[in-house]
C-alpha cells in the first residue's frame, strides 16, 4: 500500500493558495454592502452603457447568438477592434491573425502570461502596480519585480528600470492610464521604455484599458505604435470601463502573428471563448458611436474627479490628483489606524463611504513597511446623485 511521503496527507492546498488571500478590493466591497454604504473602492462603473450596445446584445440574444463563437472571437468584432487600433492608437494589426477577443482585459493578461513566460521568469512592473496584474504573475510562478514611481505626480526614472533588469528579467507590465494612481505615460517616457526594451530584448504588455479617461488635455500614447515595438508589445484594452460593462467580461488583445497561436491557445484553454451575444453588442458600440461620446466620457469623468478631490480635501485626506483612468490616490495618514486596511474600515464606520487601502497597490520598503499604508485609493466612476452623496459624507468629516 502506497502512504504518503513522510506521512503527510495528499488532500492539501497547492503551494501557492496558503500565501493567498482574497484581494483589499473585493474585502471592502463586501464590508460596504455589510453596512449598506457607497463603494468607491470597487472600479465597477455603475454608470449607464450605451443603450445601443445594450440593445445589439439583447438582440443577438434573440438572434440565437447564444453558441461558441470561433475562439479569436465573431469577425465583426475583430474588424471593428483593429479598425479602432488604426484610428485611435496608430497601430496597424490584421483582424484574422493578430486580434483576440478575450474574457476582460484580466483574461488577456492570464493568457498571455500563459504563452509567453515561464515558471522562474521575472516582470517589471510600475508601482503603484494593479493587484491583479502581480497576482496574476505570481499564479503562474513568475517574479514579479517592482519598479517605484515618484509621487504625487508619480514619475517615471528610467535608470531605475535598468537597475532592474538581470539575466531572468523578461517582460515589463505596463498600466496607462493607470489603476490605482492615475498615471498616463508621456510620449517620452514610452519612448525611453522602447528603448530599454529593444535593448534588452523584452516584451511589454501594455494594459490600457482606460485609454479614453484622460483630463486635462492630456493625450494618451500605444506604446507598440512605436518604432521597432510592434513585434514585442501586447496591447490589451476592452469594452468594461468605455462602455460601462464590467460585468460582461469583454476585453481583446493586438500581438504579432508570431505570439497570437500561443496566446488564443491559452486563452481558449481556460475560458474557451468571450461571451457570444455580448461580442455582438460591442461591436456595434465600436462601429457606430461617435467621436463625441469618447469626447464626453472623458469630460463626465473629468468633472467627477473634480467633485471627489475637492470633497477629499474638504476633509482632510490631500488627493494626488490624477491624469487618467477613474480612481484617486489619497493621503490618509490623518484617520486613525496604524495602516490603509484601519484607516478603510474606520472611514468606513464614520462616513458609509468605501475606500481601498493603498497596500493594495504597493510593495514593502527596505524596513518592511508596506509604502502604501498612508494611502487610500478613491474611485469615481460612479452616477452623479451617489458621488453627490458620497461627497458630501465626505466633506462634513474632516480628519
Amino acid at each position: 500500500m502506497l502512504t504518503a511521503i513522510a506521512n503527510e496527507s495528499r488532500l492539501r492546498l497547492s503551494e501557492l493558495a496558503p500565501n493567498q488571500v482574497q484581494s483589499e478590493i473585493r474585502a471592502m466591497s463586501v464590508a460596504c454592502t455589510a453596512a449598506n454604504g457607497i463603494n468607491l473602492a470597487q472600479g465597477v462603473c455603475d454608470t449607464d452603457p450605451p443603450h445601443a450596445v445594450v440593445d445589439a446584445a439583447i438582440a443577438a440574444i434573440h438572434a440565437g447568438h447564444n453558441i461558441y463563437t470561433r475562439a479569436e472571437g465573431i469577425e465583426s468584432l475583430r474588424e471593428a477592434i483593429a479598425g479602432k487600433l488604426a484610428r485611435f492608437n496608430k497601430v496597424d494589426v490584421n483582424p484574422e491573425t493578430q486580434v483576440l477577443v478575450t474574457s476582460g482585459a484580466t483574461g488577456a493578461m492570464q493568457a498571455t502570461v500563459m504563452a509567453l513566460l515561464n515558471a522562474g521568469d521575472e516582470c517589471i512592473l510600475f508601482e503603484p502596480f494593479y493587484g491583479y496584474h502581480v497576482s496574476t504573475l505570481r499564479s503562474q510562478r513568475i517574479v514579479p519585480v517592482i519598479v517605484p514611481m515618484e509621487a504625487p505626480d508619480w514619475t517615471f526614472d528610467a535608470d531605475r528600470v535598468r537597475a532592474a533588469i538581470t539575466a531572468r528579467t523578461r517582460a515589463i507590465i505596463l498600466n496607462s492610464p493607470s489603476n490605482p494612481s492615475g498615471k498616463v505615460f508621456t510620449l517620452a517616457e514610452l519612448e525611453a521604455l522602447a528603448e530599454i526594451a529593444i535593448e534588452h530584448d523584452l516584451f511589454v504588455i501594455t494594459d490600457e484599458m482606460y485609454e479614453y479617461f484622460v483630463y486635462d488635455g492630456v493625450t494618451h500614447y500605444s506604446l507598440a505604435a512605436l518604432p521597432g515595438m510592434a513585434e514585442r508589445t501586447i496591447t490589451i484594452s476592452g469594452f468594461s470601463k468605455t462602455f460601462s460593462v464590467t460585468g460582461w467580461r469583454l476585453g481583446y488583445l493586438a500581438a504579432s502573428e508570431r505570439w497570437m497561436p500561443a496566446i488564443s491557445y491559452f486563452h481558449d484553454l481556460v475560458y474557451v471563448c468571450a461571451p457570444s451575444p455580448l461580442q455582438h453588442g460591442a461591436a456595434v458600440g465600436l462601429l457606430t458611436l461617435p467621436q463625441s461620446f469618447y469626447i464626453g466620457v472623458a469630460a463626465d469623468h473629468q468633472r467627477k474627479r473634480d467633485v471627489l478631490c475637492q470633497a477629499l480635501r474638504d476633509a482632510g485626506l490631500k488627493p494626488s490628483i490624477p491624469a487618467g483612468a477613474y480612481y484617486v490616490l489619497a493621503d490618509a495618514s490623518s484617520i486613525p489606524g496604524s495602516n490603509g486596511s484601519e484607516r478603510s474600515r474606520r472611514l468606513l464606520r464614520d462616513t458609509g463611504v468605501a475606500a481601498v487601502a493603498g497596500s493594495a497597490f504597493f510593495g514593502n520598503d527596505a524596513n518592511g513597511v508596506n509604502r502604501g499604508k498612508d494611502l487610500l485609493r478613491f474611485c469615481f466612476a460612479k452616477k452623479d446623485d451617489e458621488l453627490a452623496e458620497a461627497a458630501r459624507r465626505l466633506a462634513v468629516i474632516h480628519y
